[in-house]
C-alpha cells in the first residue's frame, strides 16, 4: 500500500485534473445558456412582430433548454466546490505530514479551568493533542471529540470504537468526502438549539379546521378574480380593490407565520451540509457494530433522515422566497404562500421532532471516528492498545510522543504491573524525564478514548491518567505555586484513597518550597502512595528518593534519563534505562550562561 504522502499527493493530481475539466465544461454549459437565451429572445422579436404564433412553441422549447442548461451549471459549479474542498483538504493533510497543524483549530475553549491532566498533557490549545488529531467541522463533532479526550471511555466502548476506527482507516476519499460536505456549511450548536426551540413549540396551524380551509379557499378566490378579469367579466375598477383586499389577507397570514420562520430562518445552508453528509453515510456499507448503530439512526426502515432533512430544507427554501419581493408578493397574493409553506413545516414538525437530535448526535461521533480513523492512516505503524484485566497494567514498546517528528522522537519501552507499584525515575536537566511521563499519559489518554498510540505495541488496564506535571499560580485566587500544588496533591490523595483505577504522573513535585520539606514530604507522600495501592509514576531530581527502592523493593523500580559529558558539551540520548542516574548537568549549565562555580 502506498504511503500517505504518496496518496494525497495522487489525490491532489487527480483533483486538479477533474477542475480542470469541470471548468472546461463550465465555459461550455455559459455558451449554451447565453445561445438558448439569445436566439429565444431573437424568435420572440420575430414572432410578435410577424404574428407567428406557431413559433412559441420552439420559444418555449429553448427556454426549457435554457433552465436545463442552468441547472447543469449549477450542479458543475457545486461539484467544482467540492472538489477545492477536497484539495485543501489534502493539502492540510500533507502539511500535517510535515508536522505543521498549528493553524488548525485549537480547542481551547473546551479546556476545563480544573482537570486531571488536560494542562498538563498539552490536550488544548497551540500545538496540542486535539489540534494534532481534531478533524470534525461541526461543532457538535468538535465538542465530542474534546469529551473523548477528557473522560476515558467503559472497556467495551473502546473495543468498538477501535473496530470503527480500523474499518474506516483506509476508506480515505469516503472519510475526506465527508469532511468536504461539512465543511461546505459546519453545523453549530445554535442551529441545533433552534431547532429543538422551534420542535418544542405546539403547533399553530395543522391542529385547526379552519387554516386546512382556507389554504384552498383562499387561492381559489384570488384565481377566480383573475380568470373573470381575464375574460373581461369583473372590470378592472372592481379587480384591483378585490385582489388587493386578498393581497391585504395574505399579509395579515404571514404576520402570523412569521415567528416560526424567524426561528428557522438562515439556517438552509447548514440543512444542506446535514442533508449531504447523512446521504453520504446512509450510503456506505458499514460492517463493525457501531457504525451499523450509527448508520441505523437515520433510518426506520421505511424512510432515511437525509430525506426528511431535505424536505425541511425545501420547505424553509420556499420560505426564503420572501427575500424577493418581484417574486414573494404575486405568490403570496394568488396561493397565499407563507399559509402553505407553514402548514408544511408543521406537519414536517409533527412527524420528526422525536428524531432530529439524534441526526446531529449520530453524525458528531462519526466525525470523531473520522479524526481517529484519519489520525491512524497517518501513522500506520501506530497500534491499536490492547485492554487487559490485570490490574495496574501498563506495557508500551517503542513509545513515543505523538507530538513530536518522527525523525527526532525517541521511543521508549517501558512496562509496570500490579498495584502499590511506583516508578521512579531520576535525570539530569533536559534529559527526557517530563517528555516520557508526557507520553506515556498522552498515549493513555489516546488509548481510553478508542484512538490508535504512538508506540510498536500498547497494552493496559483501563485507568484514567492524574497528574501534578506543569504547576503555577493564580493571581486572580491569590494562590501560590505551592499551594496549588498542594491543592493537586490533594486530589491525587483523594482519588488514591478512593481506590479508583488511576495511573499517577508526578513531576518534580514540591518544588516550591525548601529542599529537606521537598524531601521530607516527598518521601511521605511515596509511602502514602504505595500503602494505599497507587500506581504510577514519579519525575525528581531527589537521587537520595531512589533509596527507597531498598526498603520498598516490590513497590518501587528506579529509572533514569542520562547525559554525556565531553568538555563542556552535553548529549543526551534520551533512553529510558534502569537504575539511577549518575550524572547531573545543572552546574554545566550554570557555568554556560556566567555563573562562576
Amino acid at each position: 500500500m502506498c504511503a500517505p504522502l504518496e496518496i494525497y499527493q495522487q489525490n491532489i493530481a487527480n483533483i486538479a485534473q477533474q477542475i480542470h475539466d469541470l471548468k472546461k465544461k463550465k465555459l461550455l454549459l455559459g455558451w449554451l445558456r447565453f445561445g438558448f437565451m439569445l436566439v429565444a429572445i431573437g424568435l420572440s422579436w420575430y414572432a410578435i412582430a410577424n404574428g407567428e404564433v406557431l413559433l412559441f412553441p420552439f420559444i418555449i422549447l429553448l427556454i426549457a433548454f435554457f433552465f436545463v442548461a442552468l441547472n447543469r451549471d449549477l450542479k458543475n459549479s457545486a461539484a467544482i466546490e467540492n472538489l477545492g474542498r477536497l484539495h485543501q483538504i489534502n493539502q492540510t493533510e500533507i502539511a500535517v505530514l510535515d508536522h505543521k497543524y498549528t493553524h488548525l483549530t485549537d480547542g481551547l475553549h473546551y479546556k476545563p479551568h480544573l482537570h486531571a491532566y488536560a494542562n498538563d498533557l498539552d490536550i488544548f490549545g497551540n500545538a496540542s493533542i486535539f489540534q494534532y488529531i481534531n478533524r470534525a467541522l461541526s461543532e457538535q463533532g468538535n465538542a465530542l471529540l474534546a469529551n473523548w479526550l477528557l473522560l476515558p471511555a467503559t472497556a467495551a466502548t473502546i473495543k468498538m470504537r477501535q473496530q470503527a476506527v480500523k474499518e474506516l482507516t483506509n476508506e480515505v476519499k469516503w472519510r475526506q468526502q465527508l469532511q468536504s460536505y461539512g465543511m461546505a456549511s459546519p453545523i453549530t450548536i445554535p442551529t441545533q438549539t433552534k431547532i429543538d426551540t422551534w420542535l418544542q413549540q405546539k403547533p399553530s396551524f395543522i391542529k385547526k379546521t379552519h387554516w386546512h380551509v382556507l389554504k384552498f379557499l383562499l387561492p381559489a378566490i384570488s384565481f377566480t378574480l383573475l380568470g373573470l378579469h381575464l375574460v373581461d367579466i369583473l372590470p378592472s375598477s372592481k379587480f384591483y380593490p378585490l385582489i388587493i383586499l386578498c393581497m391585504a389577507a395574505s399579509f395579515a397570514i404571514s404576520k402570523l407565520v412569521m415567528p416560526s420562520y424567524v426561528q428557522l430562518d438562515k439556517i438552509t445552508s447548514q440543512l444542506s451540509s446535514l442533508y449531504e453528509s447523512i446521504k453520504w453515510i446512509e450510503e456506505k456499507k458499514v460492517e463493525s457494530p457501531l457504525l451499523q448503530t450509527l448508520q441505523g439512526s437515520y433510518s426506520n426502515g421505511a424512510s432515511f433522515a437525509s430525506t426528511k432533512i431535505n424536505q425541511l430544507k425545501k420547505i424553509l427554501e420556499r420560505f426564503d422566497l420572501r427575500l424577493n419581493p418581484v417574486v414573494f408578493i404575486p405568490l403570496n397574493t394568488f396561493l397565499f404562500w407563507d399559509l402553505q409553506q407553514i402548514i408544511y413545516l408543521e406537519k414536517w414538525r409533527d412527524a420528526n421532532k422525536q428524531n432530529i437530535d439524534g441526526w446531529f448526535s449520530s453524525l458528531a461521533e462519526l466525525e470523531a471516528l473520522n479524526s481517529l480513523a484519519n489520525l491512524h492512516f497517518n501513522n500506520p505503524k501506530w497500534c491499536f492498545p490492547i485492554l487487559e484485566e490485570r490490574d495496574g497494567l501498563l506495557q508500551a514498546e517503542a513509545m513515543g510522543h505523538p507530538l513530536l517528528q518522527k525523525e527526532k522522537s525517541v521511543v521508549n519501552s517501558f512496562a509496570t504491573e500490579g498495584f502499590s507499584k511506583l516508578n521512579l525515575i531520576t535525570g539530569s536537566n533536559m534529559a527526557g524525564k517530563s517528555t516520557f511521563l508526557r507520553s506515556t499519559g498522552v498515549n493513555i489518554v489516546l488509548a481510553m478514548m478508542g484512538s490508535p498510540v504512538c508506540a510498536s505495541k500498547f497494552s493496559l488496564s483501563p485507568m484514567a491518567v492524574l497528574s501534578s506535571m506543569r504547576i503555577s499560580d493564580n493571581l486572580e485566587e491569590s494562590t501560590s505555586t505551592f499551594y496549588a500544588e498542594l491543592k493537586k496533591l490533594k486530589e491525587v490523595i483523594d482519588a488514591v484513597y478512593q481506590n479508583k483505577k488511576v495511573f499517577l504522573l508526578l513531576d518534580e513535585i514540591l518544588r516550591g518550597t525548601n529542599s529537606a520539606d521537598r524531601h521530607s514530604g516527598s518521601k511521605a507522600l511515596i509511602k502514602q502512595l504505595i500503602k494505599h495501592n497507587a500506581t504510577g509514576m514519579m519525575a525528581t531530581h531527589d537521587l537520595a528518593l531512589a533509596d527507597l527502592a531498598t526498603e520498598f523493593p516490590d513497590n518501587i523500580q528506579n529509572y533514569h534519563f542520562d547525559v554525556q559529558v565531553a568538555g563542556e558539551e552535553l548529549y543526551f540520548d534520551y533512553k529510558l534505562k534502569r537504575g539511577v542516574c549518575q550524572s547531573m548537568n545543572a552546574s554545566i549549565l550554570m557555568k554556560k550562561i556566567g555563573i562562576e562555580m
